[in-house]
């Protein structure tokens, strides 16, 4: 089972062996074609993280082209293997498409139709399905949702004070990173046991894109993000919650056109134009040039301020889960997060934290704070393997 997560530039990828009897499923490799449509790249590496292949593409190659590439590495380097199916990512399903599904007509249709929702990521997952369906029309492709997670979310939790017209048709909070949150709540009680899994929970994905969510008995109650994965936290390059003046302001007063506003705060905010200076994370708490402080300063800040209101959603916190580039790497931002929520309970280890975890918390704090690593593919592998078995004859 091949699994795709199409971005603007990269291609994320892997390959698993389907579990059968007696046996899990086998994750073969893993890895990322990088700088699509410029200096691409291909590198893979295999389950245990050993190097496969690190070798450049074509110059200016399309996505299609480095998925022919892909799959043309695949067939001799994994020859005893047969492809079942390809999963893909796809941030948005709408109303509708609430769960995994296969790909037809009808609902590649209705994927186009969501891509003003998500501009930075339905075409990408579009385009890798149309490549596939070009290249292997006989191969099962399965759509998994990162909407899907927050379907349920109670209507307080994913309405606008819109008339409600608006809100029947399709004006919402629908949410996002809902794949990397299924994982986490999955791997959860084995992590923190099963009375912190079963309680009132905050995961924050930080990375490019950054969000958190709230989570009762490992169900999402609610989330920072809305109807586009432009709301919430400030990210690498998008401005997240901004108010709904500021974009009339802007076309009204300031004459700038609907395309001119979406990459100004698609492309042109977050990190990258607070900084002035990078999108990365990384970078900036390197930098000593004072924007670059006030970017991470206000990440900082807002990721407290929407802990604080996900906590009082919750009624509580019992625990605080990072993940995600940012999550998992950047100790600092742990650190600053978890000092700021002294307030809520979370006691941080120093220690731990500077060690990367899994638990970053004293053993006495009356809320614990986590670091586990996402796995978006692996999830995704689960769903196709259950939407295979369930669609096998009886």
């Amino acid at each position: 089972m091949l699994v795709l997560n199409a971005g603007s530039s990269s291609i994320k990828f892997g390959l698993f062996r389907r579990a059968t009897a007696g046996a899990g499923s086998t994750r073969l490799c893993e890895g990322q074609i990088d700088h699509v449509g410029g200096a691409a790249r291909l590198h893979a590496v295999d389950g245990a993280g050993a190097r496969l292949l690190d070798v450049a593409l074509p110059a200016g190659c399309s996505a299609a082209q480095a998925l022919q590439r892909l799959l043309a590495w695949i067939a001799p380097a994994f020859a005893d293997v047969e492809l079942l199916a390809a999963a893909h990512r796809v941030v948005h399903g709408g109303m509708r498409l609430s769960a995994p599904t296969f790909i037809d007509a009808t609902v590649l249709a209705e994927l186009r139709c969501l891509v003003p929702l998500a501009p930075l990521h339905q075409p990408q997952a579009i385009a890798a399905i149309e490549a596939l369906q070009r290249s292997h029309p006989a191969l099962r492709q399965i759509a998994c949702f990162d909407t899907a997670f927050h379907h349920a979310m109670p209507l307080v939790a994913s309405s606008f004070a819109l008339p409600r017209a608006r809100t029947q048709a399709g004006l919402r909070r629908y949410g996002f990173h809902g794949l990397s949150y299924e994982y986490i709540a999955s791997v959860l009680p084995d992590v923190a046991g099963r009375a912190v899994a079963g309680g009132r929970v905050v995961v924050a994905h930080l990375g490019a894109g950054a969000s958190l969510c709230a989570m009762l008995a490992g169900r999402s109650i609610a989330t920072t993000m809305g109807m586009t994965p432009l709301d919430g936290l400030p990210m690498g390059r998008r401005c997240g919650s901004i108010d709904a003046g500021v974009v009339l302001y802007l076309m009204q007063e300031k004459g700038m056109s609907a395309a001119a506003v979406s990459d100004l705060l698609y492309r042109d905010s977050g990190l990258l134009g607070v900084s002035g200076i990078s999108d990365d994370m990384h970078t900036l708490l390197e930098s000593a040039a004072p924007a670059a402080q006030e970017a991470v300063d206000l990440f900082v800040y807002r990721v407290g301020r929407e802990l604080g209101s996900l906590a009082a959603a919750l009624g509580g916190l019992d625990a605080l889960v990072f993940t995600g580039g940012i999550g998992e790497h950047a100790a600092q931002i742990r650190s600053r997060v978890c000092t700021a929520a002294a307030w809520l309970g979370i006691a941080l280890d120093a220690t731990a934290n500077a060690a990367g975890g899994p638990r970053l918390s004293l053993p006495g704090s009356p809320v614990s704070a986590w670091m586990i690593a996402t796995d978006e593919d692996a999830m995704m592998m689960r769903h196709c393997e259950r939407l295979l078995d369930a669609d096998l004859p009886r």
